[in-house]
């Protein structure tokens, strides 16, 4: 027989419907609890109604076999007035989990942890699955757009004339930012030792290069063009791939290349905003960065092997580039007699300016993380397609925010280059 219940050993009243989809949906409480479940019934009530033939939820096989453990954690736990229904299942299952049972019970017990595990996971998973790929590729083309446009208002419409300057603090919040996030252990980075610092001083002086002369063209020619342009770095990269890996490319490729090649040169003649100096900028910032990629491509191995784990991860990477920068921009910075003009300027004494500046180093790290991400969310694949894309809304936010003086003509040789970066990709992908 039942003792009388005690008003510490009452079930209360489900005040959240969360608790009650959780118990309909385990069965925890059989058909016949629905008319009862803003009622206070006792444990033992619970129990006997739990060993009915008609009820065959876990924790009723549970009470069956002599033991009211799990229905009595649950019973717990509604009583802390836990409202997370995934909080119940996970800590239900822990305490399930770690309980020693005898060997009957034991099995039962795992069981139960098994099937709230696998609640848990799909719970956790689903959100994830969904919006994953879909967020990280909206930061990454973000961010990617907002850091060309941040620079060439930066340069351009601030008439800064100091792109070595505007590097060196760009990867001073970058380094700064790692550092803080390491000290909390939010990331993890390699040590940089003075073994992986020598490997790594070629792929960095030509990463300084690619950013600088990348700034300069930014400053004299609109982002239309830029873009266009930057094609070219893809027909430097497949020819140095045939020369350095010996790796051949497919006929697409190549066709998407000739095009690339051909609007290039029709965007250059149409370009009613032409400066030489911003295309001889921009065309030595081709071949930097295919050099960077070949040459970090060629020393990738190389440096992971002189790491005291054998990696080397995207993020030490990251931060080896911009804090092997900051001493050879500050020589470049004396070399080009920068300091004077910076200190002279009035442009730094404005604070919408700082305000850009800022923005656009914080977009720096922001491209590299997003990036990562968007990569291991999608893939090569999806991520090269998405790259060439992103050109599109770059160009034409240029040429509206920036009031790009264009004809039909120029119009159409920046379409037709466009296309022939979605043809590359789709071309590198077959």
């Amino acid at each position: 027989p039942c003792p009388s219940p005690s008003p510490h050993r009452l079930l209360p009243s489900f005040q959240s419907t969360g608790f009650l989809f959780f118990f309909f949906a385990a069965g925890g409480l059989g058909p016949g609890a629905a008319s009862m479940s803003l009622e206070f019934r006792s444990e033992c009530d619970d129990i006997e109604e739990a060993k009915s033939p008609s009820n065959t939820s876990v924790a009723a096989v549970a009470v069956k076999n002599g033991d009211a453990s799990v229905y009595k954690i649950i019973h717990g736990y509604l009583k802390q007035k836990n409202n997370s229904i995934i909080k119940v299942a996970a800590n239900v299952a822990r305490k399930a989990a770690s309980n020693k049972y005898s060997t009957t019970d034991s099995r039962l017990s795992r069981k139960t942890s098994d099937v709230f595990d696998t609640l848990l996971q799909k719970q956790q998973s689903k959100w994830g699955t969904k919006t994953g790929p879909l967020l990280s590729g909206i930061c990454y083309c973000i961010a990617s757009c907002s850091m060309i446009l941040l620079n060439k208002v930066v340069l351009s419409s601030y008439n800064f004339n100091a792109g070595v300057s505007l590097m060196l603090y760009q990867n001073l919040i970058s380094v700064v930012i790692l550092v803080i996030l390491e000290l909390f252990r939010l990331i993890s980075t390699e040590k940089l030792t003075w073994k992986l610092i020598k490997i790594w001083i070629p792929v960095n002086l030509i990463f300084i290069g690619m950013l600088v002369t990348g700034m300069y063209s930014l400053k004299y020619i609109n982002v239309a063009m830029v873009t266009i342009l930057k094609n070219m770095t893809n027909i430097l990269t497949a020819l140095g791939e045939i020369y350095i890996f010996r790796k051949g490319q497919n006929k697409k490729v190549w066709a998407a290349l000739f095009l690339m090649i051909v609007s290039a040169v029709c965007g250059g003649i149409t370009d009613l905003s032409f400066h030489l100096i911003g295309y001889t900028w921009q065309i030595l910032n081709c071949f930097l960065t295919a050099g960077y990629s070949l040459t970090l491509r060629r020393l990738m191995d190389t440096a992971k092997q002189s790491t005291k784990s054998g990696s080397l991860n995207e993020v030490s990477m990251v931060l080896l580039n911009n804090a092997l920068s900051i001493p050879f921009a500050l020589i470049l910075i004396v070399i080009f007699n920068e300091w004077e003009y910076v200190y002279q300027t009035e442009v730094i004494r404005d604070p919408m300016f700082w305000v850009f500046a800022t923005a656009s180093g914080l977009l720096g790290l922001a491209i590299s993380f997003s990036s990562v991400w968007f990569l291991h969310q999608t893939g090569p694949t999806t991520y090269s397609l998405v790259g060439s894309l992103n050109k599109i809304p770059i160009s034409v936010a240029g040429i509206l925010l920036f009031n790009v003086p264009v004809s039909v003509e120029n119009l159409c040789s920046i379409g037709f280059g466009l296309f022939a970066g979605i043809f590359f990709a789709k071309a590198k992908m077959s």
